[in-house]
């Protein structure tokens, strides 16, 4: 492949209906999505990507119910902290104000410039190390809505090249609004717990053939 997404945006969608195709309760799902997140991480550094941002949950999404709001929290907790594992710089971004933001991933908002600071989960990095580092962004407790009104709060995270959305649907869902204005969209009709490495595969291959204007 010649030309790689520098970043690349993954809706994980699919969830509660594969736990519902399986036989289990709606909030069960959630964990069987941090498997496939970790797989896709690891394919994308192979693949030499430079940075990804996971949609981890909204604000809508919080008038769930409450053992679903508790069940993708807890999975959201735990798949920043597998991510941190793979040598990866984090950054989370979210209402933290709201009582729906996990107060465990609180340090990881705090952002500054990645490439003269280190990430919350190893201050001895070099800033040469922090250059040859993938960025993985999660978007925790997010809303386009709110994003607009706190002086566009994502405003860190670069423009998205290509956006991946598991699960079938064709809709953008809030998903950071400014930085996918030139995005190219993939969709995966499979459900994210039924993550494959050969379905990002099959995205590049896609991106490949997209004539990348950017309106010039």
């Amino acid at each position: 492949m010649f030309r790689i997404p520098r970043h690349i945006g993954i809706i994980p969608d699919g969830n509660r209906r594969w736990a519902k195709e399986n036989g289990l309760q709606k909030e069960e799902g959630y964990a069987f999505g941090l498997e496939p997140g970790r797989k896709l991480l690891q394919t994308a550094k192979k693949f030499g990507v430079q940075e990804l941002t996971y949609y981890g949950f909204t604000v809508d999404n919080c008038k769930r119910p409450k053992e679903q709001v508790k069940a993708f929290s807890r999975a959201c907790i735990e798949a920043v902290k597998s991510a941190e594992q793979e040598n990866v710089k984090i950054y989370v971004v979210g209402n933290t104000k709201s009582s729906c933001f996990p107060k465990e991933l609180l340090p990881y908002t705090k952002h500054e410039d990645f490439e003269n600071n280190c990430h919350a989960g190893n201050p001895k990095v070099s800033i040469s190390q922090h250059a040859k580092e993938m960025r993985v962004n999660f978007l925790i407790n997010y809303g386009w809505e709110w994003d607009m009104k706190n002086n566009w709060a994502s405003k860190d995270i670069p423009r998205v090249d290509m956006v991946i959305r598991w699960g079938g649907m064709c809709r953008l869902s809030g998903f950071l609004p400014i930085q996918t204005v030139y995005s190219d969209f993939y969709i995966v009709k499979d459900l994210w717990p039924d993550f494959k490495e050969e379905q990002f595969e099959d995205a590049l291959n896609w991106y490949q053939k997209q004539d990348i204007t950017l309106g010039g």
